[in-house]
C-alpha cells in the first residue's frame, strides 16, 4: 500500500509538473490535516479501551479541567499515544510528499504539533510527569521516526 501511496504522489508531481514548493506546501498542509485527524480520533474514541474514571465529564473542556483530579495514570495513555501517533502520521506523509528536505518539513509538523502540547500543558492542570513525557517523547522523536520509516 505505501508503495501505491509513493507511485501515486510521483505520478501527480510530475504529471501536473508541480511546483516544489507547492508541493511542499500541499505536504504541510496534508501532514497537519491527518495527523490531527489521527489524533482526534484517538482522544475521541480511547474511552473506549480504557474508560474514564466515575463521574468524570470530558465532553467540554470545563468539564475535563474539573474530572482531571480523578484521573489515574492509565487514563493518560490514550492522551499520549494520540499525541505521538498523530505526530508520526503526519509526518510520515510530509517525509513521504515532500519534494525537497524532507527532514525540514516532517520536523516542522513536529514542532507545530509540540507546541500544541505545550500549550495544552498549560491549559489544563494535568500531572508534571505526563507533561514532561508528552513532551519530550511524543513529538520530536515520533517525526524522527516517521522520516526513519518514510525512507
Amino acid at each position: 500500500m505505501v508503495a501505491s501511496y509513493n507511485n501515486v504522489i510521483y505520478f501527480v508531481a510530475k504529471r501536473f509538473r508541480m511546483n516544489p514548493k507547492f508541493q511542499n506546501t500541499l505536504a504541510v498542509i496534508a501532514g497537519i490535516v491527518i495527523g490531527s485527524s489521527i489524533n482526534m480520533t484517538i482522544v475521541l474514541k480511547g474511552h473506549l479501551l480504557i474508560a474514564m474514571p466515575e463521574g468524570a465529564d470530558v465532553t467540554t473542556e470545563a468539564g475535563l479541567k474539573a474530572s482531571l483530579h480523578l484521573f489515574q495514570p492509565k487514563h493518560f495513555i490514550m492522551p499520549f499515544l494520540a499525541h505521538a501517533l498523530g505526530t508520526l502520521g503526519g509526518s510520515l506523509v510530509v517525509a513521504k510528499m515532500a519534494a525537497t528536505n524532507p527532514f525540514r518539513y516532517a520536523m516542522a509538523i513536529g514542532v507545530a504539533f509540540m507546541l500544541g502540547g505545550i500549550i495544552n500543558a498549560f491549559t489544563l492542570p494535568g500531572p508534571v510527569w505526563f507533561d514532561i513525557v508528552d513532551i519530550l517523547g511524543a513529538y520530536l522523536p515520533m517525526s524522527y521516526l516517521a522520516l526513519k520509516l518514510a525512507k
